[in-house]
């Protein structure tokens, strides 16, 4: 693996390089990138709902499981997640690599394309495939928003500190990997944890609230009063607590 000093200059260049994308390959890729992370989420409603009820805590830790899968592709196939870019880019911007402004700018359009690709696929694959239609895949869907949605602000933007602080984990893993089989088992527990702990993910939940929102469970109301603090805990989670406190541990040593 690589050191810690080393994937912060790791981070700094991928930061850099994904501002510096043309607009439409930022556009597909964060389309793709929302897609993945739903897709995942879509896996595992379908193997919680596979449970009896009682199994169903067996059934969410296996559920857990098969989430990663969404930020294994994005990170090894390509796409762009917004979360994941609250830690990279923000180590370019800390840097002086990117302007505050070209930070800022990237975070907007990469957000408006995961949420974009994760409406998507809880529309097209939940609900007009039927996955998330039909019982009981459709009963956990509703369930799970609701617990969602049933956080105040506080919490909901602690919860996703909490997330993002484990995405930025798993990010800083797969590049420290140097090779496939590292960068996926770095990938895969941090992710894990964060589905099974229940901390919340403004990608994540943008699969999952539209989805109880096509199945008659929930609004877009209460979608947007979700992701606001969802998405501010993220940030601080991955802009502040992985990239700010890392970068400020090992930029000195930086020659």
């Amino acid at each position: 693996m690589f050191s810690s000093t080393e994937v912060l200059t790791l981070g700094i260049e991928k930061g850099d390089a994904k501002v510096h994308l043309p607009l439409l390959t930022k556009l597909i890729l964060g389309w793709f990138g929302g897609a993945l992370i739903a897709l995942g989420f879509l896996a595992d409603v379908r193997v919680i709902a596979a449970f009896p009820p009682a199994l169903a805590s067996l059934g969410a830790i296996v559920g857990a499981g098969v989430f990663p899968i969404g930020l294994i592709v994005i990170l090894l196939m390509g796409g762009e997640l917004v979360t994941g870019n609250m830690l990279v880019v923000s180590l370019a911007a800390y840097a002086r690599r990117v302007k505050w402004s070209a930070w800022g700018m990237n975070l907007v359009v990469i957000t408006v394309m995961n949420l974009l690709g994760a409406v998507s696929v809880a529309f097209f694959f939940g609900h007009v495939v039927g996955l998330t239609h039909v019982a009981p895949a459709r009963s956990v869907v509703i369930a799970l928003a609701q617990a969602k949605l049933a956080a105040p602000f506080w919490p909901s933007l602690i919860s996703g500190v909490g997330c993002n602080w484990l995405v930025g984990i798993a990010v800083w893993l797969a590049l420290a990997a140097k090779d496939g089989a590292g960068k996926i088992l770095g990938i895969w527990f941090p992710i894990m944890i964060f589905v099974a702990t229940g901390f919340q993910h403004s990608i994540a939940n943008a699969f999952l609230i539209p989805a109880a929102i096509f199945e008659g469970g929930a609004t877009w109301g209460q979608l947007v009063m979700n992701l606001v603090p969802v998405y501010l805990g993220n940030l601080l989670g991955g802009a502040g607590v992985v990239a700010g406190l890392y970068y400020l541990s090992f930029a000195p040593s930086r020659s």
